[in-house]
């Protein structure tokens, strides 16, 4: 277990050091903000370009991990709403957003470090495969379910204009999508573009990890304990337990696609589970509370399932 902390840990450290930097006031809240906003508009949609861009989709894009993975997803989904709304006696609104907690895994921040760590850089193929598609997948599903509880959205025409809409104004989607149009069309990058890709990309997840602590420090859990510890369980160890099952049960997956499946869905709700909560104005402390308790949390938990895959 000593080994396995050994590999979580320093991600984990860098997290803290962005949490202590502004908690002790070396580093300002504005300047979280700027690095949050160059990580997630410019150096995460460049390395998720390349990433897919240079894919080998034929060897990586397999359909059963896609399945063992966004199994698990979509459970916890309806899981968290149901409980949310039956268990908790939660609004429609809430459970919905609450429902986001327990499906976007932080497969970026979270999940790339730790399996790269774990299982170098060369394993992380499935995980872009995951990535790909994670976007998309989760604000689909949110969006709609949330639109439909709410009775705004009209005609099915406008539905699928709001889902598009904020899917495809999303910077991660569209680095994912120029990613795939270059990989698809076999067009070869000039060398100038791509080590200028290769600097902005080496600086990505270093800051993106350093940015997530300062954010988490806005976020003090305060109250809705039972509901924070629902989310939790399900993100943490439900939705990693199901992508293990599918993968060695129903789909038989390869040691690599597993490992990639299962520590991708054992990450902590990801920051866009705050911020879809606080685009509908639903669940916002449940939200920001379970991804900083969930973060911390993870630390033990990624361990024990690093320690249960082969």
């Amino acid at each position: 277990m000593g080994d396995l902390i050994s590999v979580v840990l320093p991600v984990f450290l860098v997290i803290g050091a962005g949490y202590l930097a502004v908690w002790r006031g070396a580093f300002s809240d504005s300047g979280v903000d700027g690095l949050m906003n160059f990580t997630q508009k410019f150096a995460i949609p460049c390395l998720l370009f390349m990433a897919i861009a240079t894919l080998d989709l034929g060897q990586n894009f397999d359909l059963r991990l896609l399945v063992s993975f966004y199994t698990g997803s979509t459970i916890c989904f309806f899981a968290g709403l149901a409980g949310a709304r039956w268990l908790f006696r939660r609004p429609w609104e809430d459970s919905v957003a609450i429902g986001f907690c327990c499906l976007f895994a932080n497969t970026v921040l979270l999940g790339l470090p730790i399996t790269e760590r774990a299982y170098g850089a060369a394993a992380l193929g499935p995980n872009f495969v995951i990535v790909a598609l994670h976007a998309a997948f989760c604000y689909l599903l949110g969006i709609t379910a949330m639109e439909i509880v709410r009775g705004d959205s009209g005609s099915p025409a406008r539905l699928i204009r709001t889902v598009g809409t904020a899917m495809f104004r999303n910077p991660l989607m569209i680095g994912v999508a120029l990613g795939f149009l270059v990989n698809l069309a076999g067009l070869t990058m000039p060398g100038v573009l791509t080590e200028a890709l290769n600097l902005m990309i080496r600086a990505a997840l270093p800051a993106a990890l350093f940015g997530l602590g300062g954010v988490l420090r806005r976020y003090s859990p305060e109250g809705d304990a039972k509901v924070i510890g629902f989310v939790c369980v399900l993100s943490l160890i439900v939705h990693p337990g199901i992508g293990y099952l599918m993968g060695r049960v129903v789909t038989d997956l390869a040691p690599g696609p597993l490992r990639s499946t299962v520590v991708t869905a054992a990450m902590a709700p990801g920051i866009n589970t705050y911020i879809f909560a606080n685009m509908y104005g639903a669940a916002r402390r449940v939200a920001a509370s379970a991804v900083l308790i969930g973060t911390a949390l993870s630390v033990v938990t990624v361990s024990a399932w690093l320690a249960i895959l082969p």
